[in-house]
């Protein structure tokens, strides 16, 4: 066998394989009632309910972090954080949580956090540079 076919069957042999890898580690969106019935990890969206208690205390111990979320349908869950508290959490709209759920709730490995207030200009102050390179 030729040595540019063996180097061929090898590179197609890799290519599935890092497929199959990519494949089975990717994790899917969903909501805490599918958290529930599924074991892998799972993509939950929602807000934070700010009605009800966050619990960190850097000082007791600076890798728990514990509060309540309700996702896209209206399920509320006890998420639980094992990591220092996310800067800015409090100003955060909407979050994504990766996961899965265990008997104490949702226990999330990251979390994702959107706040609109950094993205969004209600209003846009025009320079004096600005109106010059506009003329």
């Amino acid at each position: 066998m030729k040595k540019s076919a063996i180097f061929g069957i090898i590179t197609i042999a890799i290519a599935i394989a890092i497929i199959i890898c990519t494949y089975g580690s990717a994790s899917t969106y969903g909501t805490f009632k599918d958290a529930q019935n599924n074991s892998g990890e799972l993509h939950v969206i929602g807000h934070v309910d700010k009605q009800k208690d966050m619990v960190y205390d850097a000082t007791k111990d600076a890798n728990y972090f514990s509060f309540y979320m309700r996702d896209t349908v209206g399920n509320e869950c006890k998420v639980v954080y094992n990591s220092t508290k996310p800067q800015d959490f409090d100003k955060s709209d909407k979050i994504v949580l990766v996961g899965k759920m265990t008997k104490e709730g949702f226990h999330a490995s990251s979390i994702l956090m959107k706040c609109p207030s950094k993205y969004k200009n209600d209003k846009m102050e025009v320079t004096a540079d600005a109106k010059k390179s506009s003329i």
